[in-house]
Parts: C-alpha cells; sequence; structure tokens
C-alpha cells in the first residue's frame, strides 16, 4: 500500500463524520458481545472490504491500520491518533475494555450533538455575513454603475438634494475608494474570524456578550461539556479529563480551562472553580447547576444530563440568535436598496426639473 492511499484513507474517514460514527457505534457494539478489539477490528474490516475482494476501500485500510497499530503495543486511543479529530481521540482514552466501551458509545453522541451545534452557528454567522456583503456590493455597485450616467445626463450644474446628493457622495468614494473599502471589510471579516479561537483574557469576557463572539462561545461551551461528560462516564477523573481537554484545546478555551484548573487545584469542585475564573463560561446557571452536583452522588449522570439539557437549550439560542440576525441583515439590505430607488428617483426629478 502505498503512501498516498494511506493519506486518501484518512482524508475520507476524517470527512465522512455519518459513517465513521456509525463504525464506533458498531465496534461498541462487538465489544460488549465478547468479542476482542483486534477480532472486532478484524470483522469490521471484512465488512468493509467485502470480504475481501476490495481491500483498498478507504474504511477497510483504517481497520487494518489500527489493528498493526495495535500490534505494535499501542493503546486504542494512540493507535486512532491522526485517522480521527483530535476531540475523539481524546474520548476513547481509557484504560481498560470496559470504559473503552462506553467511550466509544459516548463519542457519536458528543459528535452528532457538536455537529448539531456547529450547523446552528453556521447558521447564525454565515447568511449574516452574506447579506453584509451584499449590501456592500450593492452600495459599491450603484456608485459605479448606476449614478454616473445621471450625473453625466445632469452636467456639472445641478446642485444635488437629499438622498440624490448622498447618491452622488456614495458614487465619487466609490469610484476613487472601493478597492480600500473592499480591502477594509474583507480585513475585518478576517480579523473577527481570527479573533474567535485565538482571543482571551478579560476584555474577550465582555466581547463574548456580542455577536458573532457570543455564537461562538455557545458552541465551544457546548463541545466542551459533552466532551467532558463523555469522559467522565468512561471512568477519566475529572480534573484529567479537563487537563487533557485545555492540552489540546485552542488559546480561547485553553485560557477558560487553565484558569479553571487553577481554582480547581486549590480544592474547588468544577462549578465554583468555573464561577471564580469570571468567564461566565458556559453561562451563570450552568455555573451554578455545576457546583451544585459537583458535591452530591452520581456526578457523571448529572454531569451527561447537564449536557444534553445544554445542548438542546443552545441549539434553541442558536437558532433564536441566527433568526434575530437573519431580519436585521434583510432589513439593512431593504433599507438600501429603498434608499437607492429614492435616492434615483430624486436625480431623476432634479434632472427633469433643470431641463424643464
Amino acid at each position: 500500500m502505498n503512501r498516498l492511499e494511506l493519506l486518501y484513507a484518512k482524508l475520507v474517514f476524517k470527512l465522512n463524520t455519518e459513517k465513521r460514527m456509525a463504525t464506533a457505534r458498531k465496534l461498541a457494539s462487538l465489544l460488549r458481545n465478547d468479542f476482542t478489539l483486534m477480532n472486532a477490528l478484524s470483522r469490521l474490516e471484512m465488512i468493509e472490504s467485502h470480504g475481501g475482494t476490495k481491500p483498498n476501500e478507504p474504511f477497510a485500510i483504517v481497520m487494518r491500520e489500527w489493528q498493526k497499530n495495535l500490534e505494535r503495543g499501542m493503546s486504542f486511543s494512540d493507535a486512532t491518533r491522526g485517522w480521527v479529530p483530535p476531540e475523539e481521540t481524546l474520548l476513547v482514552t481509557s484504560g481498560n475494555l470496559s470504559d473503552l466501551v462506553v467511550a466509544l458509545e459516548n463519542v457519536s453522541r458528543v459528535v452528532e450533538g457538536t455537529q448539531r451545534i456547529k450547523h446552528a452557528m453556521l447558521g447564525a454567522i454565515v447568511y449574516p455575513l452574506f447579506l453584509l456583503m451584499l449590501t456592500f456590493g450593492i452600495i459599491i455597485l450603484v456608485g459605479i454603475y448606476l449614478v454616473p450616467p445621471l450625473a453625466e445626463i445632469a452636467g456639472d450644474n445641478v446642485i444635488w438634494r437629499g438622498m440624490a446628493a448622498s447618491l452622488m457622495w456614495v458614487s465619487d468614494v466609490s469610484i476613487k475608494y472601493w478597492y480600500v473599502f473592499l480591502i477594509g471589510f474583507l480585513a475585518l471579516v478576517a480579523i473577527i474570524w481570527f479573533s474567535l479561537a485565538n482571543w482571551s483574557g478579560r476584555l474577550r469576557t465582555k466581547f463574548d456578550k456580542l455577536p458573532p463572539w457570543n455564537v461562538y462561545k455557545i458552541q465551544m461551551s457546548v463541545g466542551w461539556l459533552m466532551s467532558l461528560s463523555a469522559m467522565v462516564a468512561a471512568g477519566i477523573t475529572m480534573p484529567d479529563a479537563m487537563r487533557m481537554l485545555a492540552d489540546n484545546a485552542n488559546k480561547y478555551l485553553r485560557s477558560i480551562l487553565d484558569d479553571a484548573l487553577h481554582f480547581i487545584a486549590n480544592g474547588d469542585n468544577l462549578g465554583v472553580a468555573l464561577n471564580n475564573t469570571g468567564r461566565d463560561f458556559p453561562n451563570t446557571e450552568i455555573i451554578g447547576d455545576l457546583a451544585i452536583y459537583a458535591d452530591m452522588n452520581g456526578f457523571d449522570e448529572n454531569l451527561g444530563r447537564v449536557a444534553n439539557d445544554y445542548l438542546e437549550e443552545s441549539v434553541r439560542k442558536m437558532e433564536s440568535i441566527s433568526s434575530a440576525m437573519n431580519s436585521i441583515g434583510i432589513l439593512l439590505v431593504s433599507a438600501i436598496i429603498a434608499w437607492v430607488v429614492l435616492g434615483t428617483f430624486q436625480m431623476q426629478d432634479q434632472i427633469t426639473s433643470m431641463l424643464s
């Protein structure tokens, strides 16, 4: 097998989330039915290769490579590292086979939940961004292509008034500086996008109350809470799970988890530690729930319940934010179109008055 086939298999396996989750569920089912890990992977490899007739099928290649890694003495999490997204590797980090079964079953639940919240986040950001770009495009096109022909008909003797004057101003600015506005707009979008995952600190906490940072905060907090609950359910201690998640998080999330770990090391429970960070992450209500449940029996079950409830609540909140931002975007585009139409009519009226 050449390197290109391995890279292609790895790419397909990572991108095909639905089938990857189906594979995780099948593997957990086989392990629950007393298959050894090697036998379970061998059975899945035979299924994916259609009984060995198509050995180069991407998922069949993946199963074989995992078996080879296990034969070298690797743990399952190490054997799968690089073949799945890092967060899924963390979810199957466990010390024994029974924990691995629980972890595999949780992988599907966590990934499906994070996929739902990611789709909701994209809905809350992408369409409003498109409407904003459309508004910018309309203004530039009107200034360059619509206004100049009318101004040429009128000549230099007309003193424009009202919306006609604003159209003329936009036309002058668009013709001279359209590239400046375009570069500035794209730069602003790029800076905001970069800041989502890389900006941390106290000032970021204030911006987390505003879009699009509040949308990103919801998406990250849901993924973190669901991953934490799955890892705790699989037998990993809460401090260890927090530390592993922090080590594999982006700068934004890592700064929050590192602050929380500092307070946990001083004896605070999870909820109190999150409250002491002053970052309002995930939110005040969840922090309060975690502070209560952390000192009760069955914390892993309560944590899972909090995570699932927070997922459903967050999807609804994302949809609400998306609806509000879409409405604002549509109103903005409508207002710009109305301004262009009325301004054009005023230009025509003033040209007619001058010629008559």
